[in-house]
């Protein structure tokens, strides 16, 4: 912990089957025949546990994109997670579920259960889904617009919380001689009717160890901003410049305050895939090597579906114009978040398209650093206390080696620094990121009617 602010830095380990970036697969020391191996993943966890790292994070994309170029064993991220909780002991487990197409009610279940599976260490990173070829593979002919999902989504969350908050803390009460299990005056009914979900309830379970998963939030978008500051305890985003991320970190700490909420309990993560090396010109090395191995074809692929924009008419050499993504503008004003990102790599590097497409290919708009094992750390330490970040999404661009290089040369220089715990201080995801467990609406609107 941080002698002079009391902030405790948090670490995350992002898993993406061979590593984040898109031509890990590819690298001769990679483990690509593992993807679809359980075990690969359990011993990774087990791994970024061993590290005392808050939490492993499962992203999900549930379509095919019609690519051979990359490894697809992708496992539906609540089972993986329940699979890795069996191997491990203290580590959060997040998972991806959009409000687009689960309902709440099976959603309620699943995060239930694995809380209850992992002894209170799970984390729901919701996120909305604007890709078509996810909607058509749940009976919808086109996303629908970011003003409709982001409703949705708010409506979503406010009918979870309310089932996993319909049974108080103390409605079982297992009582042999009455016969009583449960205190049915303390299950509530939601009777939810709202534009886009009709939900009875109650909830069929009680409170999981942390009354609810941590609620997490993944994008940078003006809708995504309000959405997070509303709901979000932790909040992944992507920034490739100190200022882009101080400004965000500024705006969303500003708009949880004007909720009424703690800021301290609004967590900002941002990604990082560092490429780690004895010297500054080794780690280079190894990352011109990475990008070395990249598909064109793939990049653009990717370019499209993050940016919006094809860019297949230029040649790989040739310099990108600038307002092939429009005005970088503001980070703190923007419809889609990691358009705005590319447009401010074009507006301040002017890089060629094999270059931007090298930009993307380690993190997908997320930050790519190389550098020492004590560069990395000066970095991290310099968002970290420089109002930018609350800790980090680490994204290893290739698993396990370089998890490991952070894990053995730079977590070590973290917890020296007085930065990093040496041991967990709790069980519970809430525990890792400092959170409090909150209680049941329904407890609390009780309280209030009673006047206590």
């Amino acid at each position: 912990m941080n002698a002079q602010t009391g902030r405790q830095l948090s670490l995350n380990a992002f898993l993406h089957d061979t590593g984040h970036h898109e031509a890990s697969w590819r690298h001769a020391d990679s483990s690509v025949e593992r993807v679809g191996d359980i075990t690969w993943y359990q011993e990774i966890a087990r791994t970024a546990e061993a590290a005392k790292l808050d939490a492993v994070f499962l992203a999900d994309s549930p379509a095919w994109y019609g690519t051979g170029y990359r490894p697809s064993h992708e496992f539906e991220p609540i089972t993986l997670l329940t699979a890795i909780a069996t191997a491990t002991e203290r580590i959060g487990l997040v998972s991806t579920a959009s409000t687009s197409f689960y309902e709440p009610y099976n959603l309620a279940r699943l995060f239930s259960s694995l809380d209850r599976i992992s002894g209170g260490r799970a984390g729901w990173n919701i996120v909305t889904t604007f890709s078509e070829d996810a909607a058509r593979n749940f009976g919808l002919d086109a996303t629908p617009s970011n003003e409709d999902r982001y409703e949705r989504a708010q409506e979503f969350v406010d009918v979870a919380t309310l089932l996993w908050d319909s049974w108080e803390d103390d409605a079982v009460v297992a009582d042999r001689p009455s016969g009583d299990y449960v205190d049915v005056s303390k299950v509530h009914a939601i009777d939810h009717v709202g534009r886009h979900l009709k939900v009875k309830g109650p909830f069929n379970a009680p409170r999981s160890p942390q009354g609810r998963p941590v609620y997490i939030q993944a994008g940078s978008s003006n809708e995504g901003r309000a959405f997070a500051a509303r709901n979000a305890e932790a909040i992944f985003t992507a920034h490739q410049t100190l200022s882009d991320a101080r400004a965000f970190y500024d705006d969303i700490k500003s708009r949880a305050r004007s909720f009424g909420r703690n800021p301290d309990h609004v967590l900002v993560l941002p990604g990082i895939s560092p490429f780690i090396a004895d010297t500054a010109e080794e780690a280079r090395e190894l990352y011109e090597h990475f990008n070395g191995l990249t598909v064109p074809a793939y990049g653009l692929d990717q370019l499209e579906k993050m940016g919006g924009v094809s860019l297949r008419h230029l040649d790989l050499d040739e310099v990108v114009p600038i307002e092939a993504f429009g005005s970088a503008g503001n980070v703190l004003d923007n419809s889609r978040s990691r358009k705005q990102v590319i447009a401010n790599i074009l507006e301040r590097d002017r890089p060629t398209l094999r270059q931007l497409l090298h930009r993307l290919a380690g993190g997908r708009g997320h930050n790519v650093v190389h550098g020492t094992p004590v560069q990395i750390a000066d970095t991290i330490q310099e968002w970290f206390e420089n109002g930018a970040a609350d800790g980090f999404n680490v994204m290893p661009p290739l698993y396990p080696q370089l998890l490991d290089a952070f894990i053995d040369r730079v977590v070590p220089i973290l917890q020296e620094r007085g930065l990093f715990r040496t041991e967990y201080a709790g069980d519970t995801l809430r525990d890792h990121y400092g959170l409090p467990r909150p209680d049941s609406v329904y407890s609390a609107d009780l309280a209030l009617a009673s006047g206590k």
